[in-house]
């Protein structure tokens, strides 16, 4: 079972994306733009 979870940037912390995860997997990092900082930086799921 899938479930939706929302990325957060890990520089300033805005929740800027939403994704779908498999529910055994552990946190999702993933590499997106952040328009608050306005460069590319990594992203992790929150809780």
């Amino acid at each position: 079972m899938r479930k939706k979870v929302v990325l957060a940037c890990k520089e300033c912390g805005s929740r800027n994306y939403s994704t779908m995860s498999n529910k055994e997997t552990e946190r999702v990092e993933l590499k997106k733009f952040c328009k608050t900082c306005n460069s590319h930086t990594t992203h992790r799921e929150t809780k």
